[in-house]
């Protein structure tokens, strides 16, 4: 383990550590400028050392403290210094004295928050400044009337932490980390910093661009404006500038553009802005900030699919789960350049999206992803409804929303509300996601309404799982390992989404967070052949899905986290499990033209279908030809199959020609068999529960003959009162 030089402050112990960890010190932990979206050349950063000290809940600020912490990492992290749990009985105290530098006189000095876990209560030379409530969402106070006019400035800040002893939203942390459940994390988790500003000045500014009319609009908030200011706007393209305007100052102005360069994942072109704001020639306010053209929208394609659409095409979005949870650190990334590096492997793998899964980022985060060209869909940092057991949430399949406390309900729409607030300014960024998997989820339709309404430029998942409410721009299913997808033809206007697949686990020896203990995935393999040979097959079955309307698909998930050993890479980013080069040509077939999928066997999903089905073990050659065994029965499909029974079922079907490809879709649990013309061609366990896998039948052709083809299906132990049914598509 890496120690600081200096005795106030060591990292702690932990099992393993990213590449990153043994750098960061008190000097250099997250020194870059916190807000790349409204750049001012006056700020200070003050994330270094802190007092702090930790008391009984209701105590009054200590007299003294009990030792240094190491700011923007929290308490229970090993790079914070600390390492120590926060009970909901207790409240977290930190303590800093400053500067305020000279040249600020006259100015209003801003205070800023990246984010703070969960409540707390900021102090200025001993006075209550003001209380701020949510775990994720960025904040910040005005703190000129609180300061000393000379000297030394004492501030403090006093935290309230329930993790999941209460109801608020705060993703997947936990007291009692286990499973997907994850170390908590109490206090300040993001940069702390200040400014100085005049009065009169920019607080916010979100540029809004219509592609289609080659206009950007300038969407801003001028504080303690008094209707006489001035703007004047430069907009530059690689350095040149393209375009000077100079008017009456409004919270709504536009630009025309002339050949615009619309950004993409391929080509991320960004415009650069220098906005200056003044009165009576007396500059106000200067900054510099950025923004892209590009629009995202729904539309239907050749083939009558609803898809997702980038810059008025069909773009197929394929990312993973990424939770950004980092062994040192927690939720908090050990750095700028670390936390780049996560995105930069997937963007080398193939992917052109993230879904950042319950949890938020800082702004950097969101700057590199428009930078870079990555879509981004953002979670709300969700809850739980029980108050003691986050995994006795709200049913998989329950048809009522939760009736959430009104208080808890209040935070949760203002927590929400703020995270867009502050993340709207980022064109990466082109969903919104409010639940996930019933955790939390209340008043479905009035918050999904109120967020399409609120954020016009983006489209919203309202419930990725499996609790749809039939609102919001995207029916989500979740698969594991899957992949699987809702029929398109019952969603008719809403995209087709696949938010989690996959999860396939391998615990790499050495790079794990708890070797002593269970690690886990939604299968787990042991050894790199078979993880690689399961991994293939998993995204080998995903090609068909999108001749079927699919419009995006996520893999679960960018790293394993903690127990959790799902990852493409390891928890210490030390140890790839599929290469670049691997997954980049896995990758690839996801964005080739396909035609329309052309049922030759249809499912009950579908269209009613009829299943051959025997109870009895057949004669031999019963995959083999037809007529069939007088024991086949002719059923509906489904066919209900009861827990330990076994059944064997048939079909055929004609071809003319041989296809190019086939898939098939299946419903089933248990140990089954698959045999085209007497050829087993899958045997493995199934636990199909929600939707219809997918098999990729395309490396069998050769199987295939012209004219009469048979289909048969063996399937044993049984695990549950399940469902049996099949079908049979080239694509």
């Amino acid at each position: 383990m890496f120690f600081s030089v200096d005795a106030q402050y060591q990292q702690k112990p932990v099992s393993i550590s990213t590449p990153w960890a043994s750098s960061i010190n008190e000097s250099n932990a997250w020194q870059e400028y916190p807000r790349p979206q409204l750049v001012r050349e006056e700020w200070k950063n003050l994330n270094g050392l802190w007092d702090y000290a930790v008391v009984n809940k209701g105590t009054a600020k200590p007299a003294s403290f009990q030792g240094k912490i190491l700011v923007p990492y929290c308490i229970e992290s090993s790079l914070s210094g600390v390492q120590k749990s926060l009970s909901p009985k207790q409240e977290l105290w930190y303590n800093k004295e400053i500067n305020v530098p000279a040249d600020w006189k006259g100015k209003n000095i801003i205070l800023h928050f990246g984010a703070v876990d969960w409540q707390s209560d900021l102090y200025v030379n001993g006075k209550h400044v003001g209380q701020h409530t949510g775990g994720s969402d960025p904040f910040s106070y005005d703190i000129t009337t609180f300061l000393n006019t000379t000297g030394v400035q004492k501030i403090a800040l006093k935290v309230f932490d329930p993790t999941d002893s209460d109801i608020q939203p705060r993703g997947k942390q936990t007291l009692n980390p286990r499973g997907f459940w994850y170390t908590a994390v109490s206090g300040i988790w993001q940069t702390v910093w200040m400014e100085p500003v005049n009065t009169t000045s920019i607080s916010v500014l979100n540029p809004v661009a219509d592609i289609d009319n080659g206009i950007i609009s300038f969407n801003s908030n001028l504080n303690n404006s008094k209707g006489d200011e001035q703007a004047e706007i430069e907009i530059s393209y690689h350095g040149k500038q393209i375009k000077k305007i100079k008017t009456n100052y409004l919270p709504n102005l536009k630009a025309e553009l002339n050949d615009i360069k619309l950004w993409s994942p391929e080509q991320p072109n960004l415009y650069q802005v220098k906005m200056i704001i003044s009165r009576n020639e007396k500059k106000l306010d200067q900054f510099d900030s950025y923004f892209a053209m590009r629009k995202i929208s729904l539309g239907e394609d050749k083939n009558g699919f609803t898809r997702i659409e980038l810059n008025n095409k069909p773009y197929f979005q394929w990312g993973t789960l990424d939770q950004g949870w980092w062994p040192e650190s927690l939720l908090t990334p050990p750095s700028d350049k670390a936390m780049k590096y996560d995105m930069e492997m997937l963007k080398s793998m193939g992917f052109n999206m993230i879904r950042k899964h319950i949890k938020l980022e800082p702004a950097r985060y969101y700057y590199h992803a428009d930078t870079m060209g990555m879509l981004l869909w953002q979670d709300m940092p969700t809850g739980f409804i029980s108050i003691n057991d986050p995994q006795q949430h709200v049913k998989f399949d329950a048809e009522k929303d939760w009736d959430r406390p009104e208080a808890s309900a209040k935070d949760f729409k203002a927590e929400w509300k703020s995270i867009m607030d502050n993340l709207r300014f980022f064109p990466s960024i082109v969903v919104w996601v409010p639940f996930n998997e019933g955790w939390g989820q209340f008043q479905t339709k009035e918050v999904t309404d109120w967020t399409q309404k609120y954020d016009k430029d983006r489209l919203v998942d309202a419930t990725s799982g499996w609790t749809d409410r039939g609102v919001g721009n995207m029916f989500d299913a979740h698969q594991y390992p899957g992949p699987s997808m809702e029929p398109t033809i019952q969603n008719k206007g809403r995209a087709v989404v696949l938010g989690e697949f996959g999860g396939l686990g391998w615990p790499v020896k050495g790079h794990l967070w708890n070797e002593d203990k269970r690690n886990w995935g939604y299968r787990t393999y042991f050894d790199k052949s078979t993880f690689h040979n399961e991994f293939s097959k998993v995204i080998n079955n995903l090609y068909p899905l999108l001749s079927r309307g699919l419009s995006a698909a996520i893999y679960t998930q960018t790293s394993d986290v903690e127990g959790e050993v799902n990852g493409l890479i390891t928890y210490d980013r030390k140890f790839q499990k599929i290469t670049n080069e691997e997954m980049y040509q896995l990758s690839q077939p996801l964005f080739e033209t396909v035609k329309k999928a052309n049922f030759v066997i249809n499912d009950s999903e579908i269209k009613n279908s009829t299943l051959l089905i025997s109870q009895l073990k057949p004669a031999d050659g019963w995959n083999l030809h037809n007529p069939f065994d007088a024991h086949f029965k002719s059923h509906e499909g489904p066919y209900s199959v009861k827990k330990g029974e076994d059944l064997w079922a048939v079909n055929s079907f004609i071809i003319k020609g041989k296809p190019e490809k086939m898939a098939m879709k299946l419903l089933a649990q248990g140990d089954l068999k698959i045999y085209l013309n007497g050829t087993e061609i899958y045997n493995n366990k199934i636990l199909t529960k929600r939707h219809y896998d997918e098999f990729n039948i395309s490396d069998y052709q050769n199987l295939l003959k012209e004219g009469k083809n048979v289909l048969g299906f063996e399937l044993k132990n049984s695990e549950a009162d399940s469902q049996f049914d099949f079908g049979l598509y080239n694509f």
